[in-house]
């Protein structure tokens, strides 16, 4: 019988992320918030604005995030992203694999649980074949090649007494929060620099409140995992991290989950398997987009225009899978939850993303101006 102290924080724990990714949902279908989209106006028209929300998020996620955790309040190296283990080629391979799945499949994998939110029925396809890749490369046959191969190439910091790979300790070789938020700082005042620097994004109030919201929420999902969440087990008596998949602190990403959210619905019997954080935020993020498309009138149903158009949201479902595993994250999961961190493994993930994008829209463009 699982003790009623267990169940109260789990559920706790499932519910707030229910609630803070159905806020998601909503404030990211209402303000256009995209990483496919920034990259896309970015690379096709030169336009940053959708960049600089996406930037602004990260900023905000940095500094609230690293504030949490000066104030005692988290501890963000007990997150999957900051161990010693730095497997560098697993972030490049798995960054660039996604950000060609994310252009292929019209979005990463927050926009494609958005989209189905809108009535979008190819996003419904995307989602499938991400789940299921994202399960075989997490214990199936996807996840041997990533285990043997990928894994191994990597750079164990703790050779040269480094405990962590965020850049605070990288830098001072030894783990401080006061460190952390000073860098934080730093990071976060450079990139709003740039962003507030556009005199069109300074008027652009959904950018901003984009931006702003989404920052706010990432930092938010680490405050119920790693505090609210954080609790002693009744059976071991040892502080454990209740409702998240990982077993470790956690914020919204959008891979993973949703190969344990089809886990649980096609094993719904199997009593060991619970509703966690990162399974209630996938629900969440569908239904807060649905609310705001309905509220806004702009639910549209949409489904494929020919079999070239299926066959490549097929496939970038599965580089997606594969590829946001592998990473350890996708656009949101390393591109704001992971970088809110400063892990180094977030950012060459963050960067590989999006030169995985960009070139795959690079080729798009070559090919079809090749058979005009």
């Amino acid at each position: 019988m699982i003790p009623e102290a267990t169940l109260y924080t789990g559920t706790l724990v499932a519910s707030l992320g229910f609630a803070l990714a159905f806020v998601f949902g909503a404030v990211a279908q209402r303000t256009h918030f995209c990483t496919l989209g920034a990259v896309s106006d970015w690379i096709n028209i030169g336009d940053l604005s959708r960049m600089r929300m996406w930037l602004l998020a990260i900023a905000v996620a940095m500094l609230a995030a690293n504030g949490l955790q000066a104030a005692g309040l988290v501890d963000l190296s007990k997150s999957i992203y900051t161990g010693p283990n730095l497997m560098w080629l697993s972030h490049v391979i798995g960054g660039l694999l996604f950000g060609i799945g994310m252009t292929l499949g019209s979005g990463c994998g927050s926009k494609t649980l958005l989209r189905i939110g809108a009535g979008n029925l190819k996003s419904v396809v995307v989602l499938v074949f991400l789940g299921l890749s994202a399960w075989m490369t997490l214990r199936g046959l996807f996840g041997q090649f990533r285990v043997d191969w990928l894994q191994p190439v990597a750079v164990n910091l703790e050779r040269w007494s480094i405990p962590g790979q965020d850049l605070p300790t990288l830098l001072s070789g030894a783990r401080s929060p006061r460190a952390a938020l000073a860098v934080a700082g730093v990071l976060a005042a450079a990139i709003l620099v740039f962003v507030f620097g556009s005199r069109d994004f300074r008027h652009n109030r959904e950018g901003i409140v984009g931006g702003l919201v989404v920052g706010l929420l990432v930092a938010a999902g680490w405050f119920v995992t790693a505090n609210l969440g954080y609790r002693e087990d009744p059976d071991t008596l040892e502080a454990t991290f209740y409702a998240t998949n990982s077993r470790a602190a956690e914020s919204f990403s959008f891979v993973a989950p949703v190969a344990y959210t089809l886990e649980l619905l096609a094993m719904w019997t199997d009593r060991s398997l619970r509703i966690t954080f990162g399974i209630a935020a996938v629900a969440g993020l569908i239904a807060g987009a649905f609310a705001m498309a309905k509220a806004t009138r702009t639910f549209r149903w949409e489904s494929f225009t020919s079999p070239a158009d299926m066959r490549n949201h097929m496939l970038g479902g599965i580089l997606m899978g594969f590829g946001g595993v592998t990473a350890l994250g996708c656009t949101i999961g390393q591109g704001i939850s992971g970088l809110s961190t400063l892990a180094l493994g977030s950012f060459i993930t963050f960067a590989s993303i999006v030169a995985g994008s960009a070139a795959t829209m690079k080729f798009q463009y070559w090919r079809m101006m090749r058979e005009a």
